[in-house]
Protein backbone atom coordinates (compact mmCIF):
# COMPACT_ATOMS: atom_id res chain seq x y z
CA UNK A 1 0.00 0.00 0.00
CA UNK A 2 1.68 3.70 -0.66
CA UNK A 3 1.95 6.18 1.52
CA UNK A 4 -0.31 8.11 -0.65
CA UNK A 5 -3.15 6.13 0.37
CA UNK A 6 -2.42 6.05 4.09
CA UNK A 7 -5.17 9.23 4.78
CA UNK A 8 -7.82 7.46 3.29
CA UNK A 9 -7.13 4.03 4.72
CA UNK A 10 -10.37 2.21 6.59
CA UNK A 11 -10.46 -0.61 8.75
CA UNK A 12 -13.35 -2.07 6.47
CA UNK A 13 -11.08 -2.35 3.42
CA UNK A 14 -9.12 -4.77 4.57
CA UNK A 15 -10.59 -8.62 3.89
CA UNK A 16 -10.31 -10.18 7.52
CA UNK A 17 -10.88 -13.76 6.81
CA UNK A 18 -8.18 -13.74 4.35
CA UNK A 19 -6.07 -11.98 6.11
CA UNK A 20 -7.00 -14.18 9.33
CA UNK A 21 -5.89 -17.21 7.03
CA UNK A 22 -2.69 -15.71 5.84
CA UNK A 23 -1.29 -15.09 9.03
CA UNK A 24 -3.01 -17.81 10.97
CA UNK A 25 0.58 -20.00 11.01
CA UNK A 26 2.79 -16.80 10.73
CA UNK A 27 5.44 -15.50 13.20
CA UNK A 28 3.59 -12.21 15.52
CA UNK A 29 6.95 -10.38 14.19
CA UNK A 30 5.27 -11.11 10.36
CA UNK A 31 1.79 -10.12 11.70
CA UNK A 32 3.23 -6.88 13.14
CA UNK A 33 5.56 -6.24 9.80
CA UNK A 34 2.01 -6.53 7.85
CA UNK A 35 0.68 -3.85 10.17
CA UNK A 36 3.26 -1.39 10.03
CA UNK A 37 3.72 -1.50 6.23
CA UNK A 38 -0.09 -1.31 5.56
CA UNK A 39 -1.08 0.81 8.27
CA UNK A 40 1.63 3.53 8.00
CA UNK A 41 -0.53 6.27 10.22
CA UNK A 42 -3.54 5.36 12.91
CA UNK A 43 -1.94 2.42 14.03
CA UNK A 44 -1.92 2.18 17.84
CA UNK A 45 -0.34 -0.26 20.48
CA UNK A 46 -2.65 -0.56 23.80
CA UNK A 47 -0.23 -1.92 26.35
CA UNK A 48 -1.19 -2.55 30.61
CA UNK A 49 3.05 -3.74 30.52
CA UNK A 50 1.80 -7.39 30.75
CA UNK A 51 4.72 -9.62 29.51
CA UNK A 52 2.72 -10.27 26.44
CA UNK A 53 2.41 -6.52 25.92
CA UNK A 54 6.26 -6.39 26.26
CA UNK A 55 6.76 -8.80 23.58
CA UNK A 56 5.29 -6.60 21.24
CA UNK A 57 6.23 -3.80 22.08
CA UNK A 58 10.18 -5.19 21.75
CA UNK A 59 9.25 -6.21 18.39
CA UNK A 60 7.66 -3.17 17.06
CA UNK A 61 10.62 -1.00 18.71
CA UNK A 62 13.63 -3.19 18.68
CA UNK A 63 13.10 -5.08 15.72
CA UNK A 64 11.08 -3.17 12.75
CA UNK A 65 10.99 0.50 13.93
CA UNK A 66 9.13 1.75 11.43
CA UNK A 67 9.55 5.56 10.23
CA UNK A 68 6.55 6.86 12.27
CA UNK A 69 6.68 4.95 15.94
CA UNK A 70 3.80 3.24 16.90
CA UNK A 71 1.64 4.93 19.66
CA UNK A 72 1.64 2.89 23.09
CA UNK A 73 -1.46 3.55 25.06
CA UNK A 74 -1.31 2.79 28.61
CA UNK A 75 -4.30 3.59 30.52
CA UNK A 76 -3.50 4.49 34.47
CA UNK A 77 -6.74 3.73 36.01
CA UNK A 78 -4.84 5.16 39.63
CA UNK A 79 -4.99 2.04 40.86
CA UNK A 80 -1.77 0.19 39.36
CA UNK A 81 1.13 -1.76 41.42
CA UNK A 82 3.98 0.35 41.93
CA UNK A 83 5.93 -2.34 39.88
CA UNK A 84 3.85 -1.81 36.86
CA UNK A 85 4.61 1.89 37.03
CA UNK A 86 8.16 1.26 37.08
CA UNK A 87 8.35 -0.58 34.15
CA UNK A 88 6.13 1.83 32.24
CA UNK A 89 8.64 4.40 33.13
CA UNK A 90 11.94 1.93 32.26
CA UNK A 91 10.14 0.86 29.00
CA UNK A 92 9.49 4.25 27.78
CA UNK A 93 13.71 5.12 28.99
CA UNK A 94 14.88 1.91 27.34
CA UNK A 95 12.43 1.92 23.96
CA UNK A 96 12.07 5.86 23.60
CA UNK A 97 8.62 4.96 23.42
CA UNK A 98 5.70 7.15 21.76
CA UNK A 99 3.91 6.89 25.29
CA UNK A 100 0.20 8.13 25.23
CA UNK A 101 -1.39 8.22 29.07
CA UNK A 102 -4.86 8.33 29.23
CA UNK A 103 -7.21 8.33 32.50
CA UNK A 104 -10.07 9.45 34.09
CA UNK A 105 -9.73 13.61 33.81
CA UNK A 106 -9.44 15.90 36.58
CA UNK A 107 -8.19 13.10 39.22
CA UNK A 108 -4.85 12.26 39.51
CA UNK A 109 -4.76 9.96 42.74
CA UNK A 110 -6.65 7.20 44.61
CA UNK A 111 -7.92 9.13 47.10
CA UNK A 112 -9.49 11.89 44.85
CA UNK A 113 -10.92 8.70 43.15
CA UNK A 114 -12.25 7.66 46.13
CA UNK A 115 -13.66 11.04 47.73
CA UNK A 116 -15.70 11.32 44.29
CA UNK A 117 -16.71 7.80 43.79
CA UNK A 118 -16.58 5.97 47.06
CA UNK A 119 -14.08 3.92 48.84
CA UNK A 120 -13.85 0.37 47.10
CA UNK A 121 -15.95 1.32 44.02
CA UNK A 122 -14.64 -1.97 42.52
CA UNK A 123 -16.02 -4.01 45.36
CA UNK A 124 -19.63 -1.69 44.75
CA UNK A 125 -19.64 -1.30 40.82
CA UNK A 126 -16.78 -2.95 39.07
CA UNK A 127 -18.51 -2.12 35.76
CA UNK A 128 -18.79 1.59 36.44
CA UNK A 129 -15.21 1.23 37.99
CA UNK A 130 -14.07 -0.17 34.67
CA UNK A 131 -15.98 2.51 32.54
CA UNK A 132 -14.36 5.13 34.48
CA UNK A 133 -10.99 4.13 34.64
CA UNK A 134 -10.81 1.97 31.32
CA UNK A 135 -13.45 2.08 29.10
CA UNK A 136 -14.09 5.64 28.87
CA UNK A 137 -10.25 6.85 28.30
CA UNK A 138 -9.41 4.04 25.91
CA UNK A 139 -12.04 4.85 23.70
CA UNK A 140 -10.76 8.85 24.07
CA UNK A 141 -7.53 7.84 23.15
CA UNK A 142 -7.83 5.73 20.39
CA UNK A 143 -10.31 8.75 19.09
CA UNK A 144 -7.36 11.70 19.67
CA UNK A 145 -5.12 9.32 17.67
CA UNK A 146 -7.12 8.69 14.55
CA UNK A 147 -6.90 4.93 15.22
CA UNK A 148 -7.43 2.70 12.48
CA UNK A 149 -6.05 -0.21 14.01
CA UNK A 150 -4.99 -0.70 17.65
CA UNK A 151 -3.29 -4.20 18.82
CA UNK A 152 -3.17 -6.07 21.61
CA UNK A 153 -1.82 -8.74 23.58
CA UNK A 154 -4.26 -11.34 23.86
CA UNK A 155 -3.39 -14.82 23.38
CA UNK A 156 -6.20 -17.56 22.99
CA UNK A 157 -4.41 -19.77 25.99
CA UNK A 158 -5.02 -16.82 28.44
CA UNK A 159 -8.86 -17.99 29.05
CA UNK A 160 -11.92 -19.77 27.26
CA UNK A 161 -13.24 -16.49 26.17
CA UNK A 162 -10.35 -15.66 23.96
CA UNK A 163 -10.03 -19.60 22.64
CA UNK A 164 -11.74 -18.69 19.12
CA UNK A 165 -10.27 -15.55 19.01
CA UNK A 166 -9.45 -14.39 15.63
CA UNK A 167 -6.18 -12.47 14.62
CA UNK A 168 -7.70 -10.13 12.81
CA UNK A 169 -11.13 -8.72 13.88
CA UNK A 170 -13.31 -5.51 13.83
CA UNK A 171 -14.07 -3.71 16.94
CA UNK A 172 -17.57 -2.08 17.80
CA UNK A 173 -16.62 1.28 16.02
CA UNK A 174 -15.07 -1.27 13.16
CA UNK A 175 -11.66 -0.26 13.92
CA UNK A 176 -8.96 -2.87 12.81
CA UNK A 177 -7.96 -5.00 16.00
CA UNK A 178 -5.19 -7.11 15.56
CA UNK A 179 -4.22 -9.79 18.07
CA UNK A 180 -0.25 -10.83 16.66
CA UNK A 181 -0.46 -13.05 19.89
CA UNK A 182 -3.32 -14.88 19.35
CA UNK A 183 -1.47 -18.09 18.13
CA UNK A 184 1.24 -18.17 20.72
CA UNK A 185 1.39 -20.01 24.06
CA UNK A 186 2.29 -18.54 27.49
CA UNK A 187 5.82 -20.79 26.87
CA UNK A 188 6.33 -19.21 23.14
CA UNK A 189 6.05 -15.36 24.95
CA UNK A 190 8.39 -16.38 27.57
CA UNK A 191 10.65 -18.40 25.48
CA UNK A 192 10.84 -14.94 22.95
CA UNK A 193 11.29 -12.82 26.44
CA UNK A 194 14.56 -15.06 27.36
CA UNK A 195 16.12 -15.28 23.78
CA UNK A 196 15.74 -11.20 23.58
CA UNK A 197 16.25 -10.40 27.25
CA UNK A 198 12.44 -8.27 27.32
CA UNK A 199 12.28 -5.98 30.45
CA UNK A 200 9.30 -7.28 32.75
CA UNK A 201 7.21 -6.91 35.59
CA UNK A 202 8.85 -8.78 38.71
CA UNK A 203 5.35 -9.84 39.44
CA UNK A 204 5.04 -12.08 36.92
CA UNK A 205 8.01 -14.04 39.27
CA UNK A 206 5.53 -13.71 42.05
CA UNK A 207 2.47 -15.74 41.20
CA UNK A 208 0.85 -13.35 38.92
CA UNK A 209 0.62 -13.91 35.62
CA UNK A 210 -1.67 -11.69 34.58
CA UNK A 211 -1.47 -8.31 36.26
CA UNK A 212 -4.59 -6.10 36.29
CA UNK A 213 -5.08 -3.48 39.08
CA UNK A 214 -3.74 -3.34 42.56
CA UNK A 215 -7.10 -3.87 44.48
CA UNK A 216 -8.48 -6.94 42.23
CA UNK A 217 -5.49 -8.84 41.10
CA UNK A 218 -4.61 -11.40 43.50
CA UNK A 219 -1.49 -14.36 43.11
CA UNK A 220 -2.82 -17.61 40.68
CA UNK A 221 -2.38 -21.03 42.40
CA UNK A 222 -0.42 -23.82 40.35
CA UNK A 223 -3.25 -25.40 38.13
CA UNK A 224 -5.57 -22.30 38.17
CA UNK A 225 -6.29 -20.39 34.85
CA UNK A 226 -3.97 -18.10 33.67
CA UNK A 227 -6.27 -14.74 34.28
CA UNK A 228 -7.93 -16.34 37.39
CA UNK A 229 -6.24 -14.07 39.60
CA UNK A 230 -8.44 -10.77 37.92
CA UNK A 231 -11.39 -10.19 39.37
CA UNK A 232 -11.45 -12.99 41.60
CA UNK A 233 -15.14 -13.91 43.25
CA UNK A 234 -17.18 -12.04 40.59
CA UNK A 235 -17.59 -14.33 37.49
CA UNK A 236 -16.20 -11.71 35.69
CA UNK A 237 -13.46 -12.56 32.54
CA UNK A 238 -13.03 -9.34 30.91
CA UNK A 239 -12.99 -5.39 31.88
CA UNK A 240 -14.86 -4.57 29.05
CA UNK A 241 -12.48 -3.53 27.18
CA UNK A 242 -12.69 -6.28 24.89
CA UNK A 243 -16.06 -6.90 24.78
Amino acid sequence: MSQSSTSTIQASQFNLDELNQKFETAHPRDILAWSVENIPTGLVQTSAFNVDDMVITDILYRELKPVNPVPVIFLDTLHHFPQTLELVSKAKEIYNLDLRVYKIPDINTREEFAARYGEALWDKDISQFHQLTKIEPLQRGLAELNTVAWITGRRRDQAVTRANMPIFELDKQERLKINPLATWTRKETWAYVFEHSVIYNPLHDQGYPSIGDEPITTPVAEGEDERAGRWRGTGKTECGIHV
